[in-house]
């Protein structure tokens, strides 16, 4: 499975490709320059319980941390797994 990312200075999107075809998305937009929210995942039904929404949170968590970036989780989704895995929660806001 290949994760893409798309940045721009306002939003931007981690994108989960197998085959051609897109597994899952998870979009964020820039809160200032120092942090940004992670608004929505998704996960096309073909791929649902495979874990394509956390290989696009782990992508989402290294970005951030080479970047020096904090993130603020208001997808529900992205929180829960923040709330599970503790030694990711150092890129929290």
């Amino acid at each position: 499975m290949e994760i893409q990312h798309i940045n721009d200075p306002k939003k931007g999107y981690f994108e989960a490709l197998e085959d051609g075809k897109q597994a899952g998305q998870m979009t964020y937009t820039w809160a200032g320059d120092s942090q940004f929210i992670i608004d929505h995942t998704e996960v096309s039904d073909d791929f649902a319980g495979k874990g394509v929404g956390k290989k696009l949170l782990m992508a989402t968590v290294d970005f951030a941390r080479k970047n020096k970036v904090k993130i603020i989780p208001l997808c529900p989704f992205a929180k829960s797994v923040f709330d599970k895995v503790e030694d990711i929660r150092d890129v929290l806001s």
